[in-house]
């Protein structure tokens, strides 16, 4: 449901349920009887109030866990740039983290002792937002920060902040458009909308007006939009309204309203007839964009276009994917969206041709469709599935407080939007009463002509009050909730299958996961990438339900399923509605009991799974983790193979329906798998229900196989690998080597090592790399732990010209963290504050808390162990640390995978003489 759909800036990306009651409604006279089950009735309660310097606050209420969402927007996005100044919006955002008159040094700090999650600050073309979960002992203080930015900001905004975010930010736009097709959007909203049309550029703006920006540009940009009357902050969780007047007056009443500002409301710029264009680009495949200028957000004409689009381009029951991926085969991917703005609307279709296609084959398909739904209108049928699935989403998004899609963000896109924290109730309306015959005439209204084929009220005297908050110094973090996790019940079933269960009742959803021991380690020895395609090929039909028909009754039930492979598990998940539970689970069984393995599913799924890989290795790094198992374990070890799981060409062309057959026969077996549950049920209405529907799945006569592993010696000397893209903006950077498996007894001590080095915004790799130097856009490092080996892994996508000197800093860091640089007991004070303060929201969801059961079970322990982690990670020491520094890095013997434009830095690597120097090409094969 598209209540709050917002894009990024890069990206073209308490709830009372009440029940639900099957009726049949008569669809038209050539359609079948559709039986269709009501939509979720959703009810966000919220109080609101103004303070008397024209902030606008709502407040949400939620006390199932003892944390509160703040989330900040600012009526201010790129359409509020004028010329020659784009991407103001989105600079000024990463600005707002970089300290503050009382607070001057990195905003990420306090929080990430305090245990904040979700926390970020993103712009779209509309607004700008920042947002964090923290625990409710820390609301003084996130309050305190916030309020200090939008009111005590621009002292601390030097021209030194500024050159370092504005080469941060020309990084992350050097990274996006380094992407296959990373450099469309920006030349769609060109070519889409007319000249100073406030969507006619991007958000993230252009390298000109960026370098052109100056201080005294930055500091009007906040003079001019970040004023209280142009804010709204929604504060959600563990929190009532009365405390909220108290604590908002406190902090936020002694700010500024600001000056007053005109706001357009609408401009759609309907486009008449059609305009072509043709873009050449480094992509792995063949794409079109057809896209149609429509109605603003929050019209009925736009609800009623994204349920189209739907219908039309979305998911495997979708019109388009049966024609173009399904039936006629010439497409490996079709998709769309409408893309909701607050002055104009845009109908997206999107499709990748197969190799060999014509592109006009493929548009002539999608005129098809549309010319037909423009003509006879979806039917009743499928109106109803794509309400109900929707519904279904919303829902779930509607459990979490915080974070993209979550209560808050639903309030303050209403507030900011339309002024009415409660809009999704309108929006909900219009499309639970939505008719086929009303998606039909707006299809013909805003999708009959125009397609493009790439492919402001006076402000009220504000006043402001005496300052209230003590800005000296940072409120202090009050004392923090334990972490409290539900009981975890264990049974077996007939056929041998363990069961854990935790109950968790606050929506009506049932999470499950079964997890197998096997995943594509298990491929040692015969063809990689078996594990991943025999578990993809369980949700492309059953011996009694074909892939569409097995997609499209989870869709009316609104269930997910799914099936995948790791490197050490292979896992079929399930998250379904309470009401659906009983259905899902058969479904569910027959899945995993009766897999079809179709010839012809195979074949249709070999065409798009070798487009996958070829995406893959145009993308640079899955290229490089595709390349870097094989370089560190060698060849003869399980896990020699790509990270991804997804094989190789040459694998996948000759994998055969037996191989799958084979790989099912011998791993999906009960007596190696584990069910994991986490939702509203209980043991007494489960089991039976599992032992009706899973209790026939039985054991094979013969011994359960194990995965076979041989030794694998560390690296002795450091390596270098490099991979040539040319053209490329950036580099990437990788290095790694062997680490101790996952399970160890000081594996705490290693994550709490590595957080320091790489493993947060604030670590030492990140802070260099990106926020001192301003090569990158994000800097990691990370400890890849498996069962039976792991490890530590550094990367980074640094402009090109900076790529010999970012590998000498990676390095000094790894090097300084064993010698003269070690951590310091500042540094980890604020890991174990972060990792231990977090814990009280970090289960908030059911998948989260059913990630977190499944790891620690796989480790041979129970829930006592889990909700123990905060007082294991309080007893760390320093000495630990440095000592498990000492025993686990070895930067001397790193593999370094670089991936660039050789031509501009092959010279530069090689004369740092790190090790000796190998080029491959891209399936890691030396030139």
């Amino acid at each position: 449901m598209r209540l709050s759909k917002t894009l990024t800036a890069m990206a073209v990306a308490s709830v009372l349920l009440g029940g639900c009651q099957a009726t049949a409604q008569q669809s038209a006279a050539n359609d079948p009887v559709v039986v269709q089950q009501n939509l979720p009735e959703v009810n966000i309660s919220y109080e609101s109030f103004t303070l008397d310097n024209g902030l606008r606050v709502v407040v949400h209420e939620d006390r199932k866990a003892p944390i509160v969402a703040v989330n900040v927007w600012y009526g201010v996005g790129s359409k509020d740039e004028p010329e020659g100044k784009s991407g103001f919006a989105h600079l000024f955002e990463h600005l707002m983290f970089n300290g503050t008159e009382n607070y001057d040094d990195e905003y990420f700090g306090p929080f990430e002792r305090a245990g904040a999650t979700d926390m970020n600050g993103t712009t779209n073309s509309d607004r700008t937002n920042y947002f964090q979960n923290v625990p409710t002992p820390a609301l003084d203080m996130a309050l305190w920060m916030e309020s200090d930015r939008m009111g005590h900001l621009l002292g601390a905004v030097t021209q030194e902040k500024l050159d370092e975010q504005r080469g941060v930010v020309q990084n992350e736009k050097r990274q996006g458009e380094a992407q296959p097709y990373g450099r469309v959007f920006g030349y769609l909203a060109e070519q889409t909308f007319p000249e100073g049309h406030p969507y006619s550029w991007s958000v993230i703006g252009s390298m000109e007006d960026l370098n052109a920006a100056s201080l005294e540009d930055v500091h009007q940009w906040f003079n001019d939009y970040y004023g209280t009357a142009n804010a709204v902050v929604v504060l959600a969780g563990d929190i009532d309204v009365e405390t909220a007047k108290d604590k908002m007056n406190k902090y936020f009443g002694h700010i500024d309203a600001g000056k007053p500002l005109k706001k357009m409301k609408s401009w759609v710029a309907k486009r008449e007839g059609e305009k072509r264009a043709t873009m050449e680009d480094n992509v792995p495949a063949a794409r079109l964009y057809k896209l149609w200028n429509t109605a603003e957000m929050g019209t009925a004409d736009s609800e009623y276009l994204s349920m189209l689009v739907d219908i039309l381009a979305s998911g495997k029951n979708s019109r388009l994917y049966q024609r173009l991926v399904y039936d006629e085969q010439i497409a490996s991917m079709v998709s769309g969206f409408q893309y909701e703005r607050q002055l104009a609307g845009q109908f997206f279709i999107i499709a990748d041709a197969k190799p060999g296609v014509d592109m006009d084959q493929i548009e002539a398909v999608i005129d098809e469709e549309l010319a037909k739904i423009i003509a006879e209108g979806p039917t009743a049928e499928e109106l109803a599935r794509t309400k109900f699935s929707n519904a279904a989403g919303f829902v779930r998004g509607a459990e979490r407080i915080g974070g993209f899609g979550g209560k808050s963000d639903i309030l303050a896109a209403g507030t900011v939007y339309h002024d009415d924290p409660g809009f999704y109730k309108k929006s909900w309306d219009i499309i639970e009463n939505a008719q086929p015959a009303d998606v039909q005439a707006a299809a013909e209204r805003w999708l009959s002509d125009g397609a493009f084929v790439l492919n402001v009220v006076p402000q009220p005297q504000y006043t402001t009050a005496e300052p209230q908050a003590d800005r000296s110094q940072l409120p202090e973090v009050g004392e923090l909730p334990q972490l409290d996790l539900p009981e975890l019940t264990t049974f077996t079933l007939s056929n041998g299958l363990e069961v854990a269960l935790a109950e968790r009742h606050d929506v009506p959803t049932v999470q499950m996961r079964l997890v197998i021991d096997s995943g594509y380690a298990a491929d040692f020895g015969n063809k990689v990438g078996t594990a991943s395609y025999t578990m993809s090929m369980l949700r492309e039909g059953t011996t009694s339900r074909d892939s569409l028909e097995l997609s499209k009754e989870l869709e009316s039930l609104g269930t997910n399923l799914y099936a995948s492979a790791s490197l050490d598990n292979s896992t079929v998940s399930m998250d379904s509605l309470v009401t659906n539970l009983e259905p899902s689970l058969e479904i569910m069984a027959d899945v995993l009991m009766n897999p079809a393995f179709s010839e012809e599913e195979i074949e249709r799924k070999r065409g798009l799974w070798l487009e996958n890989i070829k995406k893959e290795k145009a993308q640079p790094t899955a290229m490089a983790y595709r390349v870097l198992p094989k370089l560190v374990f060698g060849d003869d070890h399980a896990y020699s193979v790509p990270l991804t799981g997804s094989g190789t060409e040459a694998s996948i062309q000759s994998l055969t329906r037996e191989d799958l057959v084979a790989h099912a026969d011998t791993w999906l077996r009960p007596d190696i798998s584990r069910l994991v549950i986490v939702g509203a049920t209980t043991e007494a209405e489960i089991k039976p229900l599992l032992e009706e529907y899973l209790g026939q799945w039985q054991a094979p006569a013969v011994a359960a196989p194990a995965k076979q592993f041989t030794d694998v010696q560390p690296q002795q000397e450091a390596r270098v690998f490099l991979i040539d893209q040319p053209g490329t903006p950036q580099s990437t950077i990788i290095a790694g080597h062997l680490a101790p498996q996952d399970g160890v007894d000081n594996e705490i001590a290693i994550d709490v090592m590595n957080t320091i080095l790489g493993g947060s915004f604030t670590s030492r790799l990140n802070m260099n790399l990106r926020e001192d130097k301003g090569w990158s856009y994000g800097a990691r490092s990370s400890w890849f732990a498996a069962d039976e080996a792991g490890m530590i892994l550094a990367s980074a996508p640094v402009q090109t010209d900076k790529t010999k000197e970012s590998i000498q800093e990676i390095l000094k860091e790894f090097n300084g963290y064993m010698g003269d640089n070690p951590a310091t007991a500042d540094e980890l004070e604020k890991v174990i504050a972060n990792k231990t303060a977090k814990l009280p929201g970090a289960y908030e969801t059911k998948s989260s808390l059913l990630s977190s059961i499944v790891d620690t079970l796989e480790k041979g322990k129970g829930m006592e162990w889990l909700e123990s982690y905060g007082s294991r990670v309080r007893t760390l020491e320093l000495d630990n640390v440095q000592q498990t520094a000492d025993d686990v890095l070895r930067p001397d013997a790193l593999t370094w995978v670089i991936i660039g434009d050789l031509s501009q830095i092959e010279d530069d690597v090689r004369a740092l003489d790190l090790g000796t120097v190998t080029k491959l090409d891209s399936n890691g094969n030396e030139i």
